[in-house]
């Protein structure tokens, strides 16, 4: 989701990559928000390792422990990646944090859910109080412009937690459009938007998340306001490339008024997608 800048130095050796806090957390309970999405909020004395940022698409990573490796909980994974060899690493998973609070000592991540597919959704759909949640981060880059006139959000079920956490950081007197690609109204969520912001469901309608242009023409199709624009517009990689066309090519909009990211492929894992990051298939901007 992000890149380093390259090194400046004489010798032209690049920095060493800022480690990012390791920070084993406990699963406290779970929520089921809708047939394809399940919350799970965890805390625990591991929580104070977590540094959170001033962001609204506060990502983290999440580790996911295969006992076949011959790992046992709770790991160093420092230690692990300094002393194993790639393949017994714990799988690395990506998601935004949908809300912290220091006060209650929560965090909650959702989590999209389709049967026993993938590896995070099944762990979250089984996740029972105790167990173990390792994270690192929280990375990000985005919050909402407060001197923008006006929010455009996009995003399918991927995007949703971190365009839910925006619109939900939002003054009382923002306006805008926000459109929330879901399967079916059984999956549309409450959230807390300003008045002036509203809130458009796409609804798959049982076609295969990925598969269609339905987000890209809502936001062809819908309306434009006066003044100028911040955007946010999250999810599968292609249709992230249908709308950048829509932001750049027909609204005429300039880079820093556009957060556009592709968080996953269709019919790519995360790790043979974050492979194809750096090949010409895998740009959006």
């Amino acid at each position: 989701m992000s890149s380093s800048p390259a090194p400046t130095s004489a010798d032209h050796t690049a920095p060493a990559a800022k480690k990012r806090p390791q920070a084993n957390l406990t699963v406290l309970r779970t929520e089921r928000l809708g047939p394809h999405m399940v919350r799970v909020v965890a805390g625990g004395p591991g929580l104070s390792a977590f540094e959170p940022k001033g962001f609204t698409d506060m990502y983290v990573k999440i580790h996911f422990v295969d006992p076949a490796a011959g790992l046992a909980e709770p790991i160093d994974l420092a230690a692990v990646r300094a002393e194993l060899p790639r393949d017994r690493w714990p799988a690395t998973r990506t998601y935004t944090i949908r809300r912290f609070d220091p006060a209650a000592g929560e965090l909650a991540v959702d989590f999209v859910v389709h049967g026993d597919a993938g590896l995070a959704g099944p762990w979250a759909a089984n996740a029972v109080p105790g167990d173990t949640m390792i994270i690192t981060g929280p990375g990000g880059a985005y919050r909402p412009d407060p001197a923008a006139d006006w929010h455009l959000l996009a995003g399918d079920d991927s995007a949703l937690p971190a365009v839910a956490a925006a619109i939900e950081s939002l003054p009382a007197t923002a306006v805008g459009h926000a459109y929330l690609e879901v399967d079916s109204d059984a999956d549309v969520q409450p959230i807390q938007a300003p008045a002036g912001l509203e809130l458009h469901w796409v609804l798959r309608r049982g076609a295969p998340a990925g598969t269609g242009s339905a987000l890209a023409d809502a936001v062809t199709a819908g309306p434009w306001l006066a003044g100028r624009v911040h955007v946010f517009a999250h999810g599968e990689r292609e249709s992230m490339k249908a709308l950048r066309d829509v932001f750049f090519k027909q609204r005429g909009l300039e880079r820093s008024q556009v957060s556009l990211s592709g968080y996953w492929a269709y019919g790519r894992t995360e790790d043979s997608f974050q492979a194809e990051k750096k090949q010409p298939i895998g740009k959006i901007l």
